[in-house]
């Protein structure tokens, strides 16, 4: 069970590794959160099950922050999106689609 533990940890490692490369290299805010949830929620959560997995007496407890940080670490980094948005930090100017002027154009036409 230690071997499947380490892999599982490195794994989560490797997303977090991922995940702090796409925030220092992706240009705008929002685009740093999408790199951000994703990568850390996995990240966080492959680690902890990785320690739970390589000390039996933890797993529980170890099950239960991970799916804490599976419920609130994507909710979380909606209301900093959703807070950037409201406080006018506008887009990169290389981005393609912008979904939110989108839909608050179609809900002022209603």
């Amino acid at each position: 069970m230690q071997i499947v533990g380490i892999l599982i940890t490195g794994i989560g490692v490797l997303f977090l590794l991922l995940g702090s490369y796409g925030i220092v290299r992706l240009p705008d805010v929002y685009n740093r959160l999408q790199a951000g949830t994703k990568c850390t929620t996995f990240g966080a959560l492959f680690t902890i099950i990785g320690v739970g997995i390589m000390e039996p007496s933890w797993f529980w407890k170890t099950l239960i922050i991970a799916l804490f940080i599976l419920l609130t670490n994507p909710i979380s980094n909606h209301a900093l999106g959703r807070a950037s948005r409201k406080s006018g930090i506008p887009l990169c100017d290389r981005s393609v689609v912008d979904k939110a002027s989108e839909f608050e154009q179609y809900k002022g036409k209603v």
